[in-house]
């Protein structure tokens, strides 16, 4: 069923498609690093190895803890191996050293473990989140007497690969990606959901969690109508949150809110993402890859509905738009008043938005040579920790 509010932003997709943040819309997307405009970053249209791409972040936390990564070109260290193109979607918790570490190693380790798998793989996805899952978990020891916090810190990924004509989803976590496909003779779009979330709130992640913890009556608890891993974090599948995977981690000098009152012999959270890989066929159109500040506010079926009916250019934005005009409305508030709400105070209405739209050739999917430009697009808000 379409909203009210989704028939307003698409009706008038062939005026204008984004606000206008102070650049001519002509000019928009010209930068190639992207913009940064308050509380936004956006990079409003660019070109991928396998077609086009619209990214966007909203920033509601005193420091951003989404972030984002968009790596088009070699997918390996070896100049004769696989291109294609990567989506990255971090969506830190507790902080953003977690988010920002795996925008930093994962690409890296992607690249690595292909170089020696000589091809990309499932197995080779797996391999880079357990390798960068480590190399967290070091810095973690390596700080833990001069910022103990840090062992709190931890961030959802999830993962998009388009290459050599197949789709590889990866995720840890509760962000998501949709597809977008046009459905023959209607010319309809149907929208697929590609990624397995792991949240609390899912009956099938309370089950697993009980299958792993047997012993444990209390690995999931209801509070405030919310269900909970040990009464303390959504999401059951994580890259970091030390302090929910050893048991070294969980205890003085973290904050009592994190710790536990009895330690654990295995990791109560995982690292391993749930894969998907399927072969892209032309029907598939495009991707919407967000976190779940995104799906708070809008059905897989809205967000699709608006990438098929307005211009890519700006299209993230729009995205990003549309669910903040559901969070406001949900307040019973405008959205023009919702934008004037400082960072900090804006995560009482909705959470920090990440997306990215990669649109999908078929044309240039099927190449068997790369022919294009390298590029390498990190996406969010600079704070105070290093980015």
């Amino acid at each position: 069923m379409v909203t009210t509010t989704l028939r307003k932003i698409v009706s008038p997709c062939w005026k204008p498609s984004v606000e206008d943040h102070g650049e001519n819309s002509r000019n928009r997307g010209g930068d190639p690093s992207g913009r940064v405009d308050g509380l936004w970053w956006y990079k409003d249209s660019g070109q991928h190895v396998n077609g086009e791409f619209s990214m966007a972040v909203v920033q509601a936390n005193n420091i951003c803890e989404d972030h984002s990564q968009l790596e088009s070109g070699p997918m390996s260290s070896i100049e004769s191996g696989p291109h294609g193109t990567f989506v990255g979607i971090y969506d830190g918790h507790a902080g953003p050293e977690a988010s920002i570490f795996i925008r930093n190693r994962l690409f890296q380790n992607i690249k690595r473990f292909t170089s020696e798998n000589q091809e990309m793989s499932a197995d080779v996805i797996k391999r880079a989140y357990l390798a960068t899952e480590e190399e967290f978990l070091s810095l973690v020891k390596k700080q833990w007497d001069i910022k103990p916090q840090i062992a709190s810190v931890g961030s959802c990924c999830l993962v998009g690969i388009v290459c050599c004509g197949l789709l590889y989803i990866a995720n840890a976590g509760d962000s998501r990606v949709v597809l977008g496909r046009i459905e023959k003779p209607e010319k309809e779009v149907k929208v697929m959901q590609l990624s397995a979330e792991h949240n609390a709130n899912q009956e099938s992640v309370r089950e697993e969690l009980h299958s792993l913890h047997p012993d444990d009556p209390l690995i999931v608890v209801l509070k405030h109508k919310v269900w909970r891993v040990k009464g303390i974090i959504q999401v059951s599948r994580s890259i970091g949150d030390a302090y929910l995977k050893k048991s070294e981690f969980n205890r003085e000098p973290l904050l009592p809110k994190f710790r536990l009152p009895e330690p654990f012999k295995k990791p109560i959270l995982l690292a391993e993402p749930s894969i998907l890989v399927q072969k892209l066929y032309p029907e598939d159109q495009f991707l919407i890859f967000a976190s779940d500040g995104l799906w708070e506010h809008l059905s897989n079926q809205e967000a699709v509905s608006i990438v098929n009916s307005c211009p890519r250019n700006g299209i993230a934005r729009k995205l990003v738009k549309a669910a903040l005009q559901e969070a406001a409305k949900k307040r019973e508030m405008r959205y023009s008043d919702l934008k004037k709400i400082d960072r900090g105070v804006r995560r009482h209405f909705h959470d920090d938005i990440t997306v990215t739209v990669l649109f999908l050739d078929s044309h240039l999917i099927s190449r068997s040579s790369f022919r294009g430009t390298i590029l390498s697009i990190k996406g969010g808000i600079p704070g105070d920790a290093n980015t």
